[in-house]
């Protein structure tokens, strides 16, 4: 005779079966088409940091260990443009770049099919939310072991009002219990498709949001909520994209730092690097920490070669040296400038162009004649420019506008240059403690300025990073006491306020 297994009303429930994924998917949502930032092209594609905004976004889901996949769903008519940036950034994970449909529930649908049949995590993302982090992913993913269904949010920081049809406040919710919701969003697979296909039943369905889905058609499924973080904004308006610029400015102001010295060393073994400044202050600093880790380092100044970084023909001249001597050039580092101080209507004509020439025309003339050595090694372009170059600041108005200028220059050949390799990057650091300073401002607390050597082994963790189009902040640590200035670097300076 057959057990019967049926279990009465007190009976205990069985505990449910361990879930166990067979791989984590992320899929990334990219139908957007830009309309509200007036763009001719879908918002994803915008380049922002040197790179589009879905290549950012998809290398923090490519770089994540707890991700096994990717698929992307792309905007009609522009799958071929998403496909070339994958291929060219050489993203393994992802394994689909496929149209996305006509609405949100629509793009869902294709997406589940395209992960297909079997139990796995899912991971929706907006593509314009290239700011997600590591630990962002990895606490959804973590959540996914205990709840069926996880959402991203951070505290309101606003207080929301509920209006009627005529814009009349009808109720103000409680802040403290109220979030604003971000991605990625995260289910046990086999959650989301039950949400959804229930979903269909509802003639009145339209999903903005995969979690309202599972609130609304699974109500009694716990949704867990983990904190998402306030740089994780969605590009969505003009001012998002210069806020997201910003954000990764300050993102890369701690450039990645390798373990120890040996990586360091493995890192730098074999490169030559080309200094232009590189007599004293931060570019002399720069080329002792790059030769104590194995590279071959070439510094030319006015005051130690005679070499004119505003002249076409000094700068062709160092190049040339330098190659000739190692057979490449993998960096080009410009921390040539002057800083002449004083009213530019009492400026003279000669000190004018001297300082147009040494700090912007230099600068160019370098990138020029760099090019083709570091696309020969896929190498880097590092330029410097001065927290002045946010604000012009009197006295010396020539000085940071220059530098502004840089900023510029940086960001414009870094979408330039992506095409060839060439990474072009901008160190911005606080008020330094160099000769260049000190002629130009006399004596000051040491406590109150930066350690060239500090801004010397930032220039070093950018020029070994795959970083382009940032400007790096580089800033003061607490307590921070600046090096003391190697001895004969200010009697080599050129002028009473050069930097080589």
């Amino acid at each position: 005779m057959t057990q019967d297994h049926t279990t009465g009303p007190d009976a205990t429930p069985e505990t449910p079966a361990p879930w166990r994924p067979s791989r984590t998917v992320a899929v990334v949502l990219a139908g957007g088409t830009g309309t509200r930032l007036g763009l001719g092209i879908p918002k994803q594609l915008l380049k922002i940091a040197g790179k589009p905004i879905i290549e950012h976004t998809l290398a923090v889901f490519e770089a994540a260990p707890e991700i096994d996949e990717i698929i992307v769903l792309m905007a009609t008519g522009h799958v071929a443009d998403a496909q070339q940036i994958v291929d060219k950034a050489g993203f393994r994970k992802v394994t689909k770049v496929i149209e996305g449909g006509d609405t949100r529930n629509a793009t869902t649908r294709i997406a589940l099919d395209a992960v297909g049949e079997g139990d796995c995590n899912i991971l929706f993302h907006d593509a314009v939310r290239p700011l997600v982090s590591g630990r962002i992913v990895r606490e959804c993913v973590n959540a996914l072991w205990t709840y069926a269904a996880v959402d991203v949010a951070i505290p309101s920081a606003d207080t929301i009002i509920q209006v009627d049809e005529n814009d009349c406040i009808t109720d103000i919710p409680v802040r403290s219990s109220l979030r604003r919701g971000q991605t990625p969003q995260a289910f046990r697979s086999g959650t989301i498709r039950e949400a959804y296909r229930l979903a269909e039943g509802d003639p009145h369905f339209a999903a903005t949001d995969d979690c309202g889905v599972v609130l609304r058609y699974l109500p009694g499924t716990p949704i867990k909520v983990i904190d998402g973080s306030d740089e994780n904004i969605k590009v969505t308006h003009p001012v998002d994209v210069h806020l997201a610029d910003k954000l990764f400015q300050l993102a890369a102001a701690q450039a990645p730092r390798v373990t120890d010295h040996r990586s360091y060393t493995e890192e730098l073994t074999g490169r030559t690097i080309v200094i232009f400044g590189g007599s004293y202050g931060i570019g002399h600093d720069l080329a002792e920490l790059a030769r104590r880790y194995g590279a071959q380092v070439f510094p030319f100044s006015r005051s130690s070669t005679g070499t004119h970084v505003e002249r076409a023909a000094d700068v062709e001249a160092a190049l040339k040296t330098a190659f000739e001597a190692t057979g490449r050039i993998d960096h080009v580092v410009v921390t040539a400038g002057i800083l002449e101080k004083g009213a530019l209507a009492e400026m003279d004509e000669e000190t004018m162009d001297r300082v147009l020439q040494v700090n912007f025309v230099g600068p160019v003339i370098a990138a020029r004649q760099s090019l083709p050595y570091l696309q020969q090694t896929k190498g880097q372009l590092l330029l410097y420019t001065s927290s002045s170059y946010t604000r012009g600041r009197a006295q010396y108005a020539l000085y940071s506008s220059t530098k502004a200028a840089l900023v510029n220059l940086t960001q414009a050949l870094s979408d330039e240059w992506a095409e060839l390799g060439v990474r072009v990057n901008c160190i911005n650091p606080e008020r330094t403690a160099t000769p260049m300073r000190t002629k130009a401002f006399g004596e000051e607390p040491e406590h109150t300025l930066l350690a060239a050597e500090t801004v010397a082994q930032a220039s070093l963790d950018v020029l070994i990073s795959d970083l382009t189009g940032q400007v790096i902040d580089v800033r003061r640590a607490p307590g921070e006491v600046p090096a003391q200035s190697v001895p004969g670097q200010a009697e080599r300076a050129a002028s009473p306020a050069s930097a080589g």
